[in-house]
Order: structure tokens, then C-alpha cells, then sequence
């Protein structure tokens, strides 16, 4: 997970609270953000369960978002293939309910490697000029670092994909 490192320092100093909730205990943490995106639920899902549409290839593992999936339904994988037939489990879907609800169910990045579990919801909500997209990701367990300073880079990553997300569909 070396090569996440420079990636991390930006991340850090760029996230800021703006944006979002983050709150965090002895036992884990919550990032929680949303944003408007001008569009209908069903066209932001399309969009959603597509993640190489969003997602910045600096946060994978190959470099390449044309390497990430997601299977959507229960049980699915949010995957990312890696060069000479690896791969990465990012996430288990384990909730489906299209133009509504996605929930995923892991520890992303440089969380991988530590004693964690988390629960990663996006909702989507029709509201006045489009669709509102929630996201929250709750962490708890064991970890080795110290977390307060590693929320602000968790609470970045995610807010970021879901910028680039309701960005796919501009207001006019």
C-alpha cells in the first residue's frame, strides 16, 4: 500500500469539512456527504453501478478506473482487475434496490489491511432538478494508525467520487 501513501498526503491536505459529517469514536468512525445531480434517480443509477464513469483512477490499484466493477445485485463484487490476471475485492455488494439504494459492505484502500469493517450506502432521492445522492460509510475495529488524522482522508477519497459522480450530469 506504499504507492497510496503520496496519494494520501494530497488527499489530506486538501479535504477539509466542507461538505460533510464526520464523526468518530474508540470503536470506529462515519463519513457521511451528499450532492445534487441534475438528473432522474434511474439515469444517476445507471451511472452509479458504473464506476470507471467516476471514479478517480488515482484511488485504485492499477491506475486505470476502465479496471473497476460492480456486479449489482446481492453478492456482487466492486472489483478492479490488475494486470498479468490479478484482481482486488474492494467491496460485497449486500443491498440492491435499483434507483434507490446501493449498500457495499468492506474496508477500501489502505483500510484493507487493517482490522476493519465497514458498511458503504449510497441513496438516491428524486428531488426538485434531479436526484439528491447520499453516501455514508461507517467503520469500526481494530486499526493501527491514529484515526483522527486519517478521517479527513477517508471523508476526502469518498467525497470526491461523489462529486465526480453528480458532475456526470451538469445543470443547465
Amino acid at each position: 500500500m506504499n504507492r497510496f501513501a503520496p496519494m494520501l498526503a494530497a488527499v489530506a491536505v486538501l479535504a477539509g469539512p466542507a461538505g460533510a459529517e464526520v464523526t468518530s469514536n474508540d470503536q470506529g468512525f462515519v463519513v457521511q456527504n451528499s450532492a445534487v445531480a441534475a438528473a432522474p434517480p434511474t439515469a444517476v443509477w445507471a451511472a452509479l453501478v458504473q464506476p470507471s464513469r467516476y471514479w478517480n483512477p488515482e484511488h485504485s490499484f492499477s491506475g486505470n478506473a476502465a479496471n473497476l466493477s460492480i456486479e449489482s445485485r446481492a453478492g456482487g463484487c466492486f472489483c478492479e482487475a490488475l494486470p498479468n490476471g490479478g484482481s482486488v475485492e474492494h467491496m460485497r455488494v449486500v443491498m440492491v434496490q435499483p434507483g434507490q439504494l446501493l449498500r457495499l459492505s468492506g474496508a477500501l484502500g489502505p483500510l484493507q489491511s487493517e482490522g476493519l469493517a465497514g458498511g458503504l450506502t449510497w441513496q438516491l432521492e428524486a428531488v426538485e432538478g434531479g436526484t439528491r445522492i447520499s453516501q455514508t460509510y461507517v467503520v469500526g475495529g481494530n486499526m493501527r494508525f491514529e484515526r483522527a488524522s486519517f478521517l479527513p482522508i477517508v471523508d476526502g477519497v469518498l467525497r470526491e467520487q461523489l462529486q465526480r459522480l453528480a458532475a456526470l450530469f451538469p445543470r443547465r
